[in-house]
């Protein structure tokens, strides 16, 4: 039977003086988020705390209670419930106004990993395969290069950081859910933008490959610090075993 080990590391970086991306590891629920928050007077560390403590209770609510309920069912209401519980907060406190927060969430049943996703904080998957982005950046960079405008995101001079759908900004939101069958060897990579702004996919994959399972995490935060630390980075590890 396949079983998972789990590590995550957070780090304010070098550029900034507060923290603004949360993280949540409960196995028992076989739930592993992560986010980046945005937003003016601590707006962003506030906005990703909700998010993660709101996916949590939904799905902690649901457990073992909700008979035949679909994992995809249950991600797209605990996305909707964060994402209408910031945006009311902000709506009740104008020092919070606008705030909001990228959102990543996996959640284990079975043999089968479900990820939902809204922003441009990332999944990547890598196996004896390959190194692969799962997951779509909902942001400006990657519409420009869907739309044909630029090639890729190096020719992106303004704007690299805006993002096009977030959680909490508005009331309603829709979350990309992919959904895959864990295999033996498999290592999924969630992290924010902190790391991969600063660092390049093949060097995310090489640390990935020669760095000691328990390694990987500190030595990811590590080489984007290294290469900058412009943003706070956060990265999480599920290796199945």
């Amino acid at each position: 039977m396949l079983s998972v080990k789990v590590w995550c590391q957070t780090d304010v970086g070098l550029k900034r003086s507060n923290n603004e991306d949360s993280f949540l590891i409960d196995a028992d629920l076989g739930l592993y988020v992560l986010a980046d928050g945005m937003g003016g007077h601590s707006g962003g560390e506030i906005a990703s705390l909700m998010a993660v403590q709101t996916i949590r209770d939904v799905i902690a609510e649901s457990y073992d209670k909700e008979v035949g309920v679909k994992p995809q069912e249950l991600l797209s209401r605990a996305y909707s419930k964060a994402s209408e519980t910031i945006y009311n907060k902000s709506i009740e406190d104008h020092e919070l106004k606008g705030m909001g927060t990228t959102l990543i969430t996996a959640l284990i049943r079975g043999d089968i990993i479900y990820f939902a996703n809204v922003g441009d904080s990332r999944v990547y998957l890598g196996n004896n395969s390959g190194f692969w982005q799962m997951t779509e950046d909902h942001s400006l960079v990657n519409e420009q290069i869907k739309a044909g405008v630029i090639k890729n995101e190096s020719e992106m001079v303004y704007s690299k950081n805006v993002i096009t759908r977030s959680v909490g900004f508005e009331k309603s939101i829709h979350c990309d859910i992919i959904e895959r069958r864990m295999t033996l060897g498999d290592q999924y990579l969630m992290c924010t933008d902190g790391l991969t702004g600063m660092v390049e996919d093949r060097n995310v994959f090489r640390i990935l490959q020669k760095s000691e399972k328990e390694r990987v995490v500190n030595d990811l935060i590590e080489d984007a610090k290294t290469n900058g630390g412009l943003d706070n980075v956060t990265v999480m590890l599920i290796d199945v075993s």
